[in-house]
């Protein structure tokens, strides 16, 4: 595949020599007249203008978020990073999912994470789809203040994309997880479907009572889809369907800060940006770079926490009086984080080894009280 063909370079206003010689964009290699080698890149760039799933979206905005991005200082750390620039959309929408899908494959395959910038929120259809030549389940987490699953009309828009992505044949979801709903913008019906499916939610309220809770949740996804409608209207006005209320501007740096300091997250999205909505200063554009520099900052932090048969961990194992008779737990040494095991019984199919899923310590507390955690319950209930 080449690049090339699928991108269109980045403004030419944006240049190195535009911004000062400690900025975040002298450590960018940019697509301007010729495409980059993507040899040794760890994170890649991808503006996104396609707008068709929401009509409301009539600027994308990109020049104005890449401004402020490039603009943040390098950070600590190394982390080689490429902007491909602007993809070309398709003749149709669904070519242009495509299109998304083919070049994240390409890059997740080389072990290069797209952060995808831009466009209504149905484009993440084509970042979900990327995956599906991987052959292995996937986890995904979406941040939005409301649910995407109406099953009205035919036609994707960014109000019924989700449908799309639990009804997509063959189907490798294995678990999805909601964060930042709220309730009173919320079918009360919707939320009963997640549950109905063995899918995760964790509404705006109960994040707040815990921020703590969200970290387990974030550490457990394979891909990431950001609604900027999930931040409060004070904090990005041009997020298309902000309300008064929602995550802080700083709480969204939070949650980018643990996706990129999760070793198994391997693609994020941000979208619904609206560059009309914006204040005259770019205040939203200013919310989103942040969010892609702690993102950067927090991948620049990986531990490499893949391999728990190591002295990085610590195991322990609780026995309960009930079924199952013991769960077994591990603990980093590195970052003090918890996951559990979740046997697989059956030993066939995709679950030929036990699952290792990401916990705290409180599901740790309430299995030496002899509770079964509800993470650990939801989890097995998928593979048997």
């Amino acid at each position: 595949m080449d690049l090339k063909l699928f991108f269109n370079p980045i403004d030419e206003s944006l240049t190195p020599e535009s911004f000062d010689n400690d900025s975040l964009i002298q450590s960018i290699y940019i697509n301007e007249n010729k495409m980059p080698s993507i040899d040794a890149i760890d994170i890649a760039i991808i503006g996104l203008n396609e707008t068709s799933g929401n009509p409301e979206i009539t600027d994308t905005g990109l020049r104005f978020i890449r401004k402020k991005l490039y603009s943040l200082k390098k950070g600590e750390g190394s982390c080689n990073i490429i902007d491909l620039g602007n993809l070309r959309n398709g003749p149709e929408l669904e070519e242009t999912y495509k299109r998304i899908q083919a070049v994240c494959h390409k890059l997740i395959s080389k072990g290069i994470l797209p952060i995808l910038i831009g466009g209504s929120h149905d484009l993440d259809i084509g970042q979900y789809l990327s995956y599906q030549e991987e052959e292995k389940m996937v986890s995904i987490v979406n941040i939005d203040s409301r649910f995407d699953i109406n099953e009205k009309g035919t036609q994707i828009t960014n109000q019924n994309h989700f449908h799309k992505i639990f009804t997509h044949e063959p189907n490798y979801l294995f678990n999805y997880t909601q964060l930042g709903h709220q309730s009173y913008l919320v079918n009360p019906s919707a939320d009963k479907v997640l549950t109905q499916l063995g899918f995760n939610s964790l509404r705006l309220g109960a994040i707040r009572e815990d921020f703590r809770r969200v970290e387990p949740l974030i550490r457990e996804a394979d891909m990431i889809t950001f609604d900027l409608s999930a931040i409060q209207k004070m904090y990005c006005p041009a997020g298309d369907r902000s309300e008064v209320f929602g995550l802080t501007g700083e709480e969204a740096c939070q949650i980018m800060w643990y996706a990129g300091m999760n070793d198994k997250l391997s693609s994020v999205g941000i979208y619904e940006y609206n560059a009309n909505k914006d204040s005259n200063d770019h205040q939203s554009a200013m919310v989103i770079a942040t969010m892609i520099w702690y993102f950067i900052e927090g991948f620049k932090n990986r531990k490499g926490e893949k391999g728990f048969q190591t002295n990085d961990y610590i195991k322990y194992v609780v026995t309960l009086d009930v079924n199952p008779e013991s769960i077994v737990f591990y603990k980093s040494r590195l970052s003090d984080k918890w996951w559990m095991e979740v046997p697989n019984i059956n030993h066939t199919g995709i679950y030929d080894r036990n699952y290792i899923v990401p916990c705290d310590y409180n599901d740790y507390q309430q299995a030496t009280k002899g509770e079964v955690p509800e993470r650990w319950i939801q989890t097995f209930s998928k593979m048997v």
